[in-house]
């Protein structure tokens, strides 16, 4: 039996996520004030009674979310089999299986952050959640409208998300509808995630990630661009580097850790879209979500 243990991303945080860990278990409490040192502001103070638009800031999601994840992940003391974060889950994922350290791991979300931020603001963009559409029409749709927009999340059997210019975005929606999609949404995010237009966060960050020091995780990290298990630091870097303009492969990761012997996932951090998404993988699996001790 393989256990699993699978991390958020951006989308899954909500005020007060931590709190009860800062209140009850020193060592949380160390870290996150640890990280309110390193960040250079009270993220606890936004976390646990901020508001929502406030939370929603890219500069302070991603930290947000990896700092719940990983701070409850080093509470329960997990010792994991495999590991697997969705799009900033996958820096979540590598601190708990020690290919980083929480310092480093830490300071990289925070520059991710800040670089796709930046590259937002450079050139707007927009995600939409398209259902009930096989992977394969998604992608010739997106092919053929003009402009740039692509498969973006690759979430699970029937759910993608395409990403791109806000124009090309719309367009491929109400062509994908036509196509026989049962919803196309527009999501309320700031930019267009995992695409070509996420370039300069992907140069930005390249010298950070290369600068960072990695050591060999204590199993396999499965990770977003290609779906495949990796040990190798020098391999899980250049993954990590693709990942901001390539796709998040989360279908594909699910299948290959349930190919591989997983047989139980924990999902660690706030909420529990992890989880639903696994169970649309397989039924079968038994799987939980964990936001506090």
């Amino acid at each position: 039996m393989k256990h699993a243990y699978v991390f958020p991303g951006q989308g899954a945080q909500a005020v007060g996520m931590g709190k009860d860990l800062y209140d009850n278990v020193p060592e949380a409490k160390e870290l996150f004030e640890k990280a309110n040192e390193i960040l250079g502001f009270r993220i606890t103070d936004i976390m646990f009674s901020g508001t929502d638009e406030e939370l929603k800031q890219t500069k302070v999601t991603q930290p947000a979310v990896f700092l719940h994840s990983v701070i409850l992940a080093k509470a329960l003391n997990v010792k994991p089999d495999a590991v697997a974060g969705h799009s900033l889950g996958e820096f979540s994922a590598l601190v708990v299986a020690g290919a980083l350290s929480f310092e480093d791991g830490l300071r990289l979300v925070s520059k991710r952050a800040m670089a796709m931020q930046k590259a937002c603001e450079i050139q707007p963009g927009t995600m939409a959640a398209i259902l009930g559409l096989d992977d394969q029409t998604v992608e010739k749709v997106c092919q053929e409208i003009e402009g740039i927009v692509v498969a973006a999340n690759y979430n699970c059997p029937g759910q993608l998300v395409i990403s791109g210019s806000v124009e090309a975005v719309d367009a491929a929606c109400e062509k994908l509808k036509a196509a026989g999609a049962k919803r196309a949404l527009r999501l309320p995010v700031g930019g267009a995630f995992h695409s070509p237009l996420m370039e300069p966060a992907k140069q930005e960050l390249e010298k950070a990630i290369n600068d960072a020091p990695f050591q060999t995780p204590v199993c396999p990290i499965y990770q977003n661009v290609d779906a495949k298990p990796h040990t190798d630091p020098a391999q899980i870097k250049a993954n990590l580097i693709a990942q901001l303009t390539a796709p998040v492969r989360w279908t594909y990761i699910v299948k290959n850790m349930l190919a591989d012997g997983v047989t139980e996932f924990t999902e660690l951090g706030p909420g529990n879209v992890l989880q639903g998404l696994i169970k649309k993988v397989s039924t079968e699996v038994a799987i939980e979500s964990k936001s506090t001790l």
